[in-house]
Protein backbone atom coordinates (compact mmCIF):
# COMPACT_ATOMS: atom_id res chain seq x y z
CA UNK A 1 0.00 0.00 0.00
CA UNK A 2 1.36 3.40 -1.01
CA UNK A 3 2.24 5.59 1.95
CA UNK A 4 1.16 9.21 1.89
CA UNK A 5 2.42 12.43 3.43
CA UNK A 6 -0.34 12.27 6.07
CA UNK A 7 1.06 8.93 7.24
CA UNK A 8 4.42 10.47 8.09
CA UNK A 9 3.68 14.10 8.97
CA UNK A 10 3.65 15.67 12.42
CA UNK A 11 0.09 16.68 13.21
CA UNK A 12 -0.47 20.28 14.22
CA UNK A 13 1.49 23.42 13.38
CA UNK A 14 3.78 25.40 15.71
CA UNK A 15 3.24 29.10 15.10
CA UNK A 16 4.22 32.57 16.21
CA UNK A 17 2.77 36.03 15.71
CA UNK A 18 4.28 38.37 13.09
CA UNK A 19 5.32 40.85 15.78
CA UNK A 20 7.30 38.24 17.77
CA UNK A 21 10.85 39.45 18.42
CA UNK A 22 13.77 37.40 17.20
CA UNK A 23 14.55 36.54 20.81
CA UNK A 24 11.03 35.20 21.27
CA UNK A 25 11.30 33.20 18.04
CA UNK A 26 14.61 31.72 19.22
CA UNK A 27 13.01 30.74 22.55
CA UNK A 28 10.14 28.95 20.80
CA UNK A 29 12.49 27.12 18.44
CA UNK A 30 14.55 25.98 21.41
CA UNK A 31 11.54 24.94 23.51
CA UNK A 32 9.96 22.88 20.74
CA UNK A 33 13.30 21.65 19.31
CA UNK A 34 12.27 22.55 15.76
CA UNK A 35 14.04 24.38 12.95
CA UNK A 36 11.18 26.67 11.95
CA UNK A 37 7.91 28.33 13.03
CA UNK A 38 4.97 29.29 10.87
CA UNK A 39 3.93 32.93 11.15
CA UNK A 40 0.21 33.70 11.43
CA UNK A 41 -1.72 36.93 10.94
CA UNK A 42 -4.33 38.28 13.37
CA UNK A 43 -6.93 35.94 11.88
CA UNK A 44 -4.77 32.88 12.39
CA UNK A 45 -3.89 32.45 8.72
CA UNK A 46 -0.35 31.28 7.95
CA UNK A 47 1.49 34.01 6.05
CA UNK A 48 5.12 32.93 6.27
CA UNK A 49 7.75 30.73 7.88
CA UNK A 50 10.81 31.74 9.90
CA UNK A 51 13.70 29.32 10.42
CA UNK A 52 16.92 29.14 12.40
CA UNK A 53 18.75 30.16 9.20
CA UNK A 54 16.65 33.33 9.06
CA UNK A 55 17.62 34.16 12.64
CA UNK A 56 21.30 33.72 11.86
CA UNK A 57 20.99 36.16 8.97
CA UNK A 58 19.42 38.70 11.32
CA UNK A 59 22.12 38.24 13.94
CA UNK A 60 24.90 39.10 11.52
CA UNK A 61 23.60 42.65 11.22
CA UNK A 62 24.83 43.27 14.76
CA UNK A 63 28.50 44.07 14.17
CA UNK A 64 28.22 47.39 16.00
CA UNK A 65 25.86 48.90 18.63
CA UNK A 66 23.71 50.65 16.02
CA UNK A 67 23.26 47.48 13.96
CA UNK A 68 22.62 45.45 17.10
CA UNK A 69 19.88 47.85 18.09
CA UNK A 70 18.36 47.49 14.60
CA UNK A 71 18.46 43.70 14.84
CA UNK A 72 16.70 43.73 18.22
CA UNK A 73 13.84 45.69 16.68
CA UNK A 74 13.29 43.14 13.92
CA UNK A 75 10.31 40.81 14.17
CA UNK A 76 9.26 37.51 12.65
CA UNK A 77 7.47 39.32 9.83
CA UNK A 78 10.70 41.10 8.86
CA UNK A 79 12.70 37.92 8.33
CA UNK A 80 10.07 35.31 7.44
CA UNK A 81 9.99 33.59 4.08
CA UNK A 82 6.84 33.81 2.01
CA UNK A 83 4.95 32.27 0.43
CA UNK A 84 5.07 29.06 2.46
CA UNK A 85 5.92 25.82 0.65
CA UNK A 86 2.93 23.50 0.95
CA UNK A 87 2.10 19.92 0.07
CA UNK A 88 -1.16 17.98 0.05
CA UNK A 89 -1.73 15.37 2.75
CA UNK A 90 -2.64 12.78 0.09
CA UNK A 91 0.66 13.17 -1.81
CA UNK A 92 2.59 9.86 -2.07
CA UNK A 93 5.82 9.91 -0.06
CA UNK A 94 7.85 9.12 -3.18
CA UNK A 95 6.59 12.33 -4.80
CA UNK A 96 7.24 14.24 -1.57
CA UNK A 97 10.86 13.05 -1.58
CA UNK A 98 11.27 14.37 -5.12
CA UNK A 99 9.86 17.75 -4.05
CA UNK A 100 12.32 17.98 -1.15
CA UNK A 101 15.18 17.42 -3.57
CA UNK A 102 13.86 19.83 -6.22
CA UNK A 103 13.06 22.68 -3.84
CA UNK A 104 15.93 22.15 -1.38
CA UNK A 105 13.69 22.96 1.57
CA UNK A 106 13.66 21.56 5.08
CA UNK A 107 9.90 21.27 5.52
CA UNK A 108 6.48 21.60 3.96
CA UNK A 109 3.22 22.79 5.47
CA UNK A 110 0.72 19.97 4.95
CA UNK A 111 -2.74 20.87 3.68
CA UNK A 112 -5.94 18.86 3.64
CA UNK A 113 -9.07 20.39 2.15
CA UNK A 114 -7.01 23.61 1.90
CA UNK A 115 -6.53 23.72 5.69
CA UNK A 116 -3.17 23.29 7.51
CA UNK A 117 -3.13 19.95 9.32
CA UNK A 118 0.57 19.39 10.03
CA UNK A 119 4.15 19.60 8.82
CA UNK A 120 6.52 17.15 7.19
CA UNK A 121 10.27 17.62 7.38
CA UNK A 122 13.50 15.94 6.38
CA UNK A 123 13.73 14.54 9.90
CA UNK A 124 10.42 12.74 9.44
CA UNK A 125 11.81 10.98 6.37
CA UNK A 126 14.97 10.01 8.21
CA UNK A 127 12.95 8.58 11.11
CA UNK A 128 11.06 6.35 8.68
CA UNK A 129 14.23 4.94 7.14
CA UNK A 130 14.82 2.52 10.00
CA UNK A 131 11.71 0.70 8.77
CA UNK A 132 12.35 0.96 5.05
CA UNK A 133 16.09 0.58 4.46
CA UNK A 134 17.31 -3.00 4.49
CA UNK A 135 20.32 -3.57 6.73
CA UNK A 136 23.60 -3.19 4.81
CA UNK A 137 21.79 -2.55 1.51
CA UNK A 138 23.84 0.64 1.01
CA UNK A 139 26.88 2.13 2.72
CA UNK A 140 27.46 5.62 4.09
CA UNK A 141 30.31 6.08 1.61
CA UNK A 142 27.93 5.58 -1.32
CA UNK A 143 25.78 8.62 -0.56
CA UNK A 144 27.86 10.93 1.64
CA UNK A 145 28.95 14.42 0.61
CA UNK A 146 32.67 14.48 -0.11
CA UNK A 147 32.80 18.27 0.20
CA UNK A 148 32.62 19.60 3.76
CA UNK A 149 32.67 23.02 5.41
CA UNK A 150 35.42 23.36 8.01
CA UNK A 151 37.02 26.02 10.18
CA UNK A 152 39.51 26.32 13.06
CA UNK A 153 38.49 26.66 16.68
CA UNK A 154 39.69 30.27 16.77
CA UNK A 155 37.47 31.30 13.83
CA UNK A 156 35.10 34.17 14.79
CA UNK A 157 31.49 33.04 15.10
CA UNK A 158 30.43 35.77 12.67
CA UNK A 159 32.78 34.41 10.00
CA UNK A 160 31.53 30.85 10.49
CA UNK A 161 27.93 32.04 10.27
CA UNK A 162 28.62 33.91 7.04
CA UNK A 163 30.17 30.76 5.55
CA UNK A 164 27.16 28.68 6.62
CA UNK A 165 24.67 31.15 5.20
CA UNK A 166 26.48 31.65 1.88
CA UNK A 167 27.06 27.92 1.34
CA UNK A 168 23.60 26.81 2.49
CA UNK A 169 25.05 24.38 5.05
CA UNK A 170 23.37 23.94 8.43
CA UNK A 171 26.66 23.38 10.24
CA UNK A 172 30.43 23.77 10.06
CA UNK A 173 33.03 21.28 11.31
CA UNK A 174 35.69 22.59 13.68
CA UNK A 175 39.15 21.04 13.26
CA UNK A 176 42.50 21.35 15.02
CA UNK A 177 45.92 21.98 13.43
CA UNK A 178 46.15 18.37 12.29
CA UNK A 179 42.68 18.28 10.74
CA UNK A 180 41.10 16.25 13.55
CA UNK A 181 37.46 17.16 14.16
CA UNK A 182 37.02 18.70 17.62
CA UNK A 183 33.44 19.90 17.32
CA UNK A 184 30.55 21.19 15.23
CA UNK A 185 28.73 24.53 15.15
CA UNK A 186 25.08 24.42 14.04
CA UNK A 187 22.14 26.78 13.90
CA UNK A 188 20.93 25.60 17.30
CA UNK A 189 24.30 26.48 18.85
CA UNK A 190 23.80 30.04 17.65
CA UNK A 191 20.30 30.47 19.11
CA UNK A 192 21.52 31.87 22.44
CA UNK A 193 23.68 34.41 20.61
CA UNK A 194 20.65 35.51 18.61
CA UNK A 195 18.71 35.99 21.83
CA UNK A 196 21.29 38.13 23.64
CA UNK A 197 23.26 39.68 20.76
CA UNK A 198 26.63 38.51 22.07
CA UNK A 199 28.23 37.15 18.91
CA UNK A 200 30.82 39.83 18.18
CA UNK A 201 33.60 38.59 20.45
CA UNK A 202 32.87 34.87 20.29
CA UNK A 203 34.89 32.22 18.50
CA UNK A 204 33.48 28.90 17.33
CA UNK A 205 35.22 27.01 20.16
CA UNK A 206 32.96 28.94 22.58
CA UNK A 207 29.73 27.62 21.08
CA UNK A 208 30.53 24.32 19.34
CA UNK A 209 29.13 20.97 20.41
CA UNK A 210 30.75 17.51 20.13
CA UNK A 211 30.76 15.96 16.66
CA UNK A 212 29.13 12.62 15.96
CA UNK A 213 31.18 10.40 13.66
CA UNK A 214 30.31 7.35 11.62
CA UNK A 215 32.48 4.93 9.67
CA UNK A 216 32.46 5.23 5.88
CA UNK A 217 31.50 1.56 5.62
CA UNK A 218 28.54 1.79 8.01
CA UNK A 219 25.09 1.09 6.59
CA UNK A 220 22.55 3.79 5.84
CA UNK A 221 20.37 2.25 8.52
CA UNK A 222 23.09 2.83 11.09
CA UNK A 223 23.41 6.44 9.93
CA UNK A 224 19.63 6.97 10.07
CA UNK A 225 19.43 5.49 13.57
CA UNK A 226 22.23 7.75 14.80
CA UNK A 227 20.59 10.84 13.30
CA UNK A 228 17.24 9.95 14.86
CA UNK A 229 18.56 9.11 18.32
CA UNK A 230 20.67 12.27 18.61
CA UNK A 231 18.40 14.69 16.71
CA UNK A 232 21.26 15.61 14.38
CA UNK A 233 21.03 16.61 10.72
CA UNK A 234 24.60 15.69 9.77
CA UNK A 235 27.22 13.11 10.75
CA UNK A 236 30.98 13.32 10.16
CA UNK A 237 32.25 10.42 8.06
CA UNK A 238 35.58 8.92 9.15
CA UNK A 239 37.74 5.86 8.58
CA UNK A 240 37.44 3.77 11.75
CA UNK A 241 40.97 2.49 11.13
CA UNK A 242 42.27 6.05 11.45
CA UNK A 243 39.57 8.02 13.32
CA UNK A 244 41.82 10.99 14.22
CA UNK A 245 42.67 11.84 10.60
CA UNK A 246 40.97 14.52 8.53
CA UNK A 247 37.29 13.58 7.95
CA UNK A 248 36.39 11.81 4.71
CA UNK A 249 33.10 13.67 4.27
CA UNK A 250 29.69 14.12 5.84
CA UNK A 251 26.30 12.48 5.52
CA UNK A 252 23.17 14.53 6.11
CA UNK A 253 19.42 14.19 5.99
CA UNK A 254 19.55 15.73 2.50
CA UNK A 255 21.95 13.00 1.33
CA UNK A 256 19.62 10.29 2.60
CA UNK A 257 16.54 11.87 1.04
CA UNK A 258 18.44 12.10 -2.26
CA UNK A 259 19.11 8.35 -2.03
CA UNK A 260 15.38 7.79 -1.48
CA UNK A 261 14.58 9.76 -4.66
CA UNK A 262 16.80 7.63 -6.91
CA UNK A 263 14.86 5.59 -9.48
CA UNK A 264 16.31 2.32 -8.16
CA UNK A 265 15.67 3.16 -4.52
CA UNK A 266 13.40 0.95 -2.43
CA UNK A 267 11.16 4.02 -2.07
CA UNK A 268 10.58 4.17 -5.83
CA UNK A 269 9.48 0.56 -6.25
Amino acid sequence: MTKLVKDLMHKGVITCKPDATLGQVATLLDQHQVHALFVTDRDGRIVGVISDFDLMTGEWLSSDPESLNTMRKLTASDLMTKPVDTIQAATPLTEAADLFIQKRVGRFLVLENEKPVGTISLSDFVASLSERIKSKREKVGDVMSNAILVCRGKTPVLSAAYAMTSSGWRSVLVVDLNGKVIGVVSGHDLMQLVKNGSAENKIVRDVMHPALTIDINASLREAADMLIQNHYHRLVVVDKENPDSFPLGAISTFDIVAEMARPDSVWQK
